[in-house]
């Protein structure tokens, strides 16, 4: 088990705060608009670890720091090593600890997409419930267009969501969806003025944590269960192919 002070301010790319049992994880690079780095890429497994052993934890609310929840990505920040077997071992064994421990968070999850998602969309889409504001955008723009292979996860989710077909061009293409195109398609559940996106994302989580704790754990449990099923069969699998293609690359990213 874990306490709430204990893991609050652990992490640097992450502000949380708790009311009434409802945890919101803000996301930020130095108080400014998450850009992705290492430190994420390290922080966010070991976070979900501390949030979903905390009993007292009802809902949880990922939200992005000011007109961006992730647009941008510091490759230069993972450094040279990538390019080695020892290198990409850190990232293969840290991607998947990401996305296993994000769904076995043991309580409902909602997604507050205040801006563009550019990065690792995967993330806010594979919560329970996902609101944009009106100025969000999602892309898969880290992997195929700048020549790597999408397949830490990303290879699963968007077809999953989008269906295989258009799941494929959107990785393929890196093709970006407007916040209505991802409501119409069936992405996020509302749009609405970035201004009233918190609101919103605090009322849901208020109605939702109105209900007995096991029902709020065990049917989380349960409307994750197939797609937990989906990520163990493929996740590591996609993970090591995407790896291999990093070392044919001209310079390492990730």
């Amino acid at each position: 088990m874990s306490q709430f002070q204990d893991y609050a301010n652990k992490y640097e790319t992450m502000k949380m705060q708790r009311r009434d049992g409802i945890l919101e994880v803000t996301f930020h690079v130095n108080d400014g608009p998450l850009v992705w780095n290492e430190p994420v890429h390290r922080e966010i497994g070991h976070a979900c670890v501390d949030i979903g052993a905390d009993p007292d934890n009802k809902v949880v609310i990922l939200a992005g720091t000011g007109d961006s929840y992730c647009a941008d990505i510091d490759f230069a920040g993972f450094g040279d090593s990538l390019g080695t077997p020892r290198g990409w071992d850190t990232v293969y064994w840290e991607g998947k600890r990401l996305l296993m421990n994000l769904l076995d968070i043991p309580v409902p999850m909602i997604a507050a997409v205040n801006g563009p998602a550019l990065i690792h969309a995967e993330i806010p889409v594979l919560c329970d419930i996902v609101l944009a504001s009106d100025t969000a955008a999602f892309q898969d723009a880290p992997h195929f267009p700048n020549g790597i292979v999408p397949g830490d996860g990303v290879h699963l989710v968007w077809p999953l969501l989008l269906g295989a077909n258009r799941g494929r061009y959107f990785l393929l293409t890196g093709q970006k969806l407007s916040a209505q195109e991802a409501l119409t398609l069936g992405v996020v559940n509302e749009v609405m003025p970035q201004d009233q996106l918190s609101a919103r994302a605090w009322e849901l989580a208020e109605q939702l944590a109105q209900q007995p704790p096991l029902t709020l754990r065990y049917a989380r449990v349960s409307i994750t269960h197939q797609i937990k099923k989906l990520m163990l069969d493929g996740l590591g699998y996609g993970l090591a192919l995407e790896g291999m293609a990093v070392m044919d690359l001209p310079s390492s990213k990730s």
